[in-house]
């Protein structure tokens, strides 16, 4: 009786782990049909597009790092100026 139990519930854990390794099975990275192609196609544009979205961003931190107070001041100036001289011609178009 001793060995036929053991046998039985070597079996049973042998079933055990065989399915439980199918269930973990990887997703293939290559896409089957064209809705898959292009979910994966988008996913990668989004993460990229946020990728350079955050190097823009720390590049445009570390550019302001970088200037002097009256720098800053003036570059500031500078960009309003050229957002009303913007207007003003957007204005005038029309």
């Amino acid at each position: 009786m001793k060995t036929s139990t053991f046998i039985y519930s070597l079996l049973l854990l042998s079933i055990l782990l065989i399915t439980s390794c199918r269930s973990r099975k990887e997703i293939d990275p290559n896409p089957t049909n064209v809705e898959d192609a292009t979910k994966l196609l988008e996913k990668q544009r989004a993460e990229q597009t946020k990728k350079a979205l955050k190097a823009q961003k720390q590049a445009y931190k570390e550019f302001w790092k970088r200037q002097t107070k009256a720098a800053r001041k003036s570059i500031k100036r500078n960009k309003k100026v050229q957002k009303r001289i913007e207007r003003d011609r957007r204005k005038s178009q029309y």
